[in-house]
């Protein structure tokens, strides 16, 4: 259900990665967009969390 898409992003010393997943929306059912920044090692597991 998540469609991944991935940019890198470099701030200073650290290496950062801004990640966006689709999840629908149990109360509409529509789909929305959900957008987080975060270090590229926890990309994987913040996708696969539900």
């Amino acid at each position: 259900m998540a469609k991944k898409s991935v940019a890198s992003l470099q701030t200073g010393s650290k290496r950062l990665t801004k990640a966006i997943k689709m999840v629908k929306s149990p109360k509409t059912g529509s789909y929305m967009f959900v957008e987080s920044v975060m270090a590229p090692e926890l990309v994987n597991d913040w996708l696969n969390k539900q």
